[in-house]
């Protein structure tokens, strides 16, 4: 089995590419050995390797990110032998997939449902090639508040993507949107 890897713009993260599908919708993201027990065989194998921070997975990669003190060079390895174990016993990547994220609901209105269909057609294919997704999280007073994932989570350009890319994105197209906001 073959597994390509790329760097993100995030140095903590890189992004693993197993050439097959790794879970059919959603992604997950896990932040600890504990949640990766509950929710991913995948993540449970990739904490196992000293110096993992947090997993994220989606439908054809998977996004690792490296405690700070790890370096990739030792890391990456045993990283790709434990998703390479993984892959070839059949196990499935992860037994508690995700809601959909960005879906418009009923209940929004106008503006929201606008800002949901921008981050799902333009803003999440983008991220996703860098081993990310930004998430929703809510709308409130001209500000939008979107919560960032995988190699998206702690990046250096993170802020950057967020005011110079999304926002102005969302200024020019939704006029009631001010300001965009990153949660933790």
């Amino acid at each position: 089995m073959f597994i390509q890897t790329e760097q993100t713009p995030n140095p903590a993260t890189l992004k693993f590419l197993p050439g097959r599908t790794v879970i059919e919708n959603g992604q997950v993201e896990v932040l600890d050995a504990e949640e990766a027990e509950r929710v991913s065989p995948l993540a449970r194998r990739l904490f196992t390797v000293d110096g993992v921070r947090s997993v994220f997975i989606a439908k054809d990669f998977v996004a690792v990110t490296k405690q700070a003190a790890a370096d990739w060079y030792v890391l990456k390895p045993a990283v790709l032998g434990a998703m390479v174990e993984h892959f070839m016993s059949g196990e499935q990547a992860v037994v508690l997939e995700a809601a959909p994220q960005n879906v418009a609901a009923p209940e929004d209105d106008e503006t929201v449902t606008k800002i949901k269909e921008l981050l799902e057609t333009r803003v999440r294919p983008a991220v996703a090639n860098d081993g990310g997704d930004i998430v929703f999280h809510g709308f409130e007073r001209g500000i939008v508040y979107l919560h960032m994932k995988g190699a998206c989570a702690g990046c250096p350009s993170s802020v950057v993507t967020l005011k110079n890319g999304i926002e102005n994105l969302l200024r020019y197209y939704v006029p009631d949107v001010v300001e965009v906001r990153s949660i933790d």
